[in-house]
């Protein structure tokens, strides 16, 4: 059975690989528990010094399984479960004291584009997308990103992402401060790898004092705490049925009558 995330690490820099292409990545709670071990586990390798994220197949990411959310809102109990526990990811990525290097290509969606908030540097394909369509399935945004996108390119285009589901592609992710920059495909991993090598051979202590005194790991907590209890409530909600429903039968989700 092919493993869905790829683990490989050297030159001091441990490089994590979405690989679920058929399935355009989308993240099941397997793969956020990998990635969440992995983060966690890099702060007492000393021979990680920077954390590459990138994913195979055509697309970085299509975001959460809507499978996982759908089958919350159906009230299953180890859906419900695994839901009650939080996801490993966020938390991992909100408590990350090694840098974060994250490479993107096709299309990223929700946690896809939230989780670059929490990288240290983000290199984006030109033609990639990014979308955060969270009001669109009746749900709130998670991973802090309520605090990080408004600060990162303002609040009126975080709300035109959120609310309206407007999609950013790499040139624009790259000139709103998203990401550093926006390259051909053909040159998105050589030149993240470039850069996650560039920061493993930097001073070791200084790198990591700099990235702390850069984060406020208790707010972004907090804040985190804060959306997922609403997050949680509207995965439970006559919207979000009514969402998942529409996404389904690939139709747009009608709200009018949703009590």
């Amino acid at each position: 059975m092919t493993e869905p995330v790829l683990i490989e690490k050297s030159g001091g820099v441990l490089t994590l690989t979405l690989n679920r292409p058929e399935k355009k990545n989308a993240l099941t709670r397997a793969m956020y528990q990998a990635l969440c071990d992995a983060i966690d586990g890099a702060a007492d390798d000393q021979d990680v010094r920077c954390v590459l994220i990138q994913a195979n197949g055509d697309m970085f990411t299509a975001g959460n399984d809507l499978g996982d959310f759908a089958a919350v809102n159906a009230g299953e109990p180890s859906a419900n479960r695994a839901r009650e526990d939080g996801n490993p990811l966020l938390a991992a990525l909100g408590r990350a004291k090694t840098p974060l290097v994250a490479a993107v290509h096709g299309r990223a969606v929700g946690v896809g584009v939230t989780m670059l908030l929490h990288c240290d540097l983000v290199y984006v394909a030109e033609d990639a997308i990014l979308t955060t369509p969270f009001v669109n399935l009746a749900l709130v945004p998670e991973a802090a990103s309520s605090m990080l996108l408004p600060a990162r390119i303002g609040h009126a285009r975080a709300f035109a992402m959120f609310v309206l589901g407007e999609a950013v592609d790499g040139r624009t992710a790259a000139a709103w401060g998203i990401a550093n920059a926006a390259l051909p495909a053909s040159d998105l991993r050589a030149r993240a790898r470039e850069a996650a090598e560039s920061v493993a051979a930097r001073a070791p202590a200084s790198v990591l004092a700099t990235k702390a005194l850069m984060r406020d790991p208790e707010a972004i907590a907090a804040r985190m705490e804060e959306e997922g209890a609403i997050f949680a409530a509207q995965l439970k909600s006559p919207e979000a049925r009514e969402a998942f429903a529409a996404f389904a039968q690939k139709r747009a989700p009608d709200f009018s009558k949703v009590a």
